[in-house]
């Protein structure tokens, strides 16, 4: 029987500075930057761009200055009703939100608009793009849009080098090629990949190798 993991580094929780902007510099520039009534953004990209990363952040930049954020997704239930004490509206996976998570939402727009409560939200195409009633894509599309951009491979073995040092883990080049050629390059499929990895090699008492990888694979898909 393995023993179960004792000592694994705590999560790091999203801010700006764990943030490698890569090619977004400027949409972290203007989010840290942004002030009471400013027009409204709206990021997008593909998966692992760091969209729900950024929102967060900018949520816990707020909340570190004393003020509330209404924070809102498809897995969030209704009603949805705006807080008056918010500075701030956050609004993630646009693109999923259901019919009446849409209409929700238009409102809750509305009303933060009228209280001068600026908003950020984040989906995975452009507001144009978006499967979603024509008021509130348009909403969307308002104030400054950001495209994220996947991180170029040197930045992203950077991302896994650096996660990899916080947990003690030693990442040898064998092992940062296996990873970056066999799986997913997004930057959050590597990092939930890399936490199992780290849990794996606590239970097995062994360094992270490529053959330990491998095994860990098997061992979760049966083979």
């Amino acid at each position: 029987m393995k023993q179960l993991p004792l000592a694994i580094a705590p999560a790091t929780e999203p801010g700006f500075d764990n943030y490698i902007a890569g090619a977004n510099a400027a949409a972290v520039a203007h989010l840290s930057q942004l002030r009471a009534s400013a027009p409204p953004v709206y990021l997008w990209g593909p998966r692992g761009v760091g969209k729900t990363h950024l929102l967060r952040a900018l949520g816990a930049q707020r909340q570190a200055q004393g003020e509330r954020v209404g924070w809102f997704d498809p897995t969030r239930p209704l009603p949805w009703t705006m807080d008056e004490s918010w500075s701030l509206v956050l609004v993630d996976d646009c693109e999923r939100l259901d019919a009446e998570r849409q209409h929700a939402a238009f409102a809750l727009f509305i009303e933060a608009n009228a209280l001068g409560v600026p908003w950020v939200a984040a989906g995975a195409q452009p507001p144009v793009d978006l499967p979603l009633r024509d008021d509130l894509r348009s909403r969307l599309g308002w104030g400054h849009i950001f495209a994220l951009q996947p991180l170029a491979e040197e930045q992203t073995r950077a991302a896994l080098r650096r996660e990899a040092d916080r947990r003690g883990i030693l990442l040898s080049d064998e092992v940062m090629g296996y990873l970056l050629t066999r799986f997913e390059r997004d930057l959050k499929h590597l990092m939930t990949l890399l936490d199992r990895l780290d849990e794996f090699a606590l239970a097995e008492h062994r360094a992270v190798t490529v053959p330990l990888l491998k095994k860990m694979l098997a061992e979760e898909t049966g083979a």
